[in-house]
């Protein structure tokens, strides 16, 4: 009798197909390792100004939610078409603004899609090449010089004096010039580094420089 409800309860944790409460575990508690591993690395090489925290909790729940799903999907045909369905009607109107935390997103995805059909051996492999591959791309992007918006107000009458200065800083890209009763304000797109960001200093000693500012942003210097 003991035996009889002992094999009653456990087919109540017994799932679809060949899916068991202990596959189950096993998959969205590698996803969850994984979806960690994910925002280990998207912290590393994060470059923006501020880092969300509420994205690396996303990146960690998208592994773990689509594992769930694909493991229930790959049980069953039915089930496959009804979730599709299902999904099919949800709409996500999050913007990002990144394009990088898009690629992030999708590996989420990824390792979810790749748990859940149950291939361990290719989510974890795949998951170490990607993020040693992005480490390194990473480090080598840090050696290289960065970009920055350069914007200086002066009088017209200093404008010799300031070209000369401009001269010895970096070849930068003209983006804007306003021009107004004897005042002059330029922004230059600058690919500098930031031990160089100290040359701007030069200009507080010039008589009739207002302002000076220096600021990075994440963008494209065009050569």
């Amino acid at each position: 009798m003991g035996d009889i409800i002992k094999q009653s309860v456990w087919e109540k944790f017994q799932l679809a197909g060949d899916i068991t409460l202990a596959g189950i575990l096993i998959t969205v508690g590698l996803a969850f390792v994984l979806g960690l591993f994910v925002y280990f690395i998207y912290r590393l090489t994060f470059s923006g100004v501020i880092l969300v925290k509420s994205f690396g909790t996303s990146l960690v729940m998208l592994s773990m939610v689509t594992s769930m799903i694909i493991s229930v999907v790959s049980s069953s045909i039915a089930l496959t078409f009804g979730m599709v369905g299902a999904l099919s009607i949800v709409r996500f109107r999050t913007a990002v603004k990144d394009p990088m935390d898009t690629i992030y997103m999708f590996w989420a995805i990824g390792c979810g899609i790749t748990l859940g059909a149950q291939f361990y051996t290719q989510a974890l492999v795949g998951s170490a090449i990607i993020g040693v591959f992005l480490l390194v791309w990473n480090l080598f992007k840090s050696k290289k010089n960065f970009p920055f918006m350069f914007v200086i107000r002066f009088d017209e009458a200093c404008k010799k004096e300031v070209q000369a200065v401009l001269r010895k800083m970096p070849a930068g890209r003209l983006k804007s010039k306003i021009v107004s009763e004897g005042m002059v304000e330029l922004t230059i797109e600058m690919n500098i580094k930031e031990s160089e960001a100290g040359m701007i200093d030069a200009f507080s000693s010039i008589p009739g420089v207002h302002n000076a500012s220096l600021i990075s942003y994440k963008g494209d210097v065009v050569s």
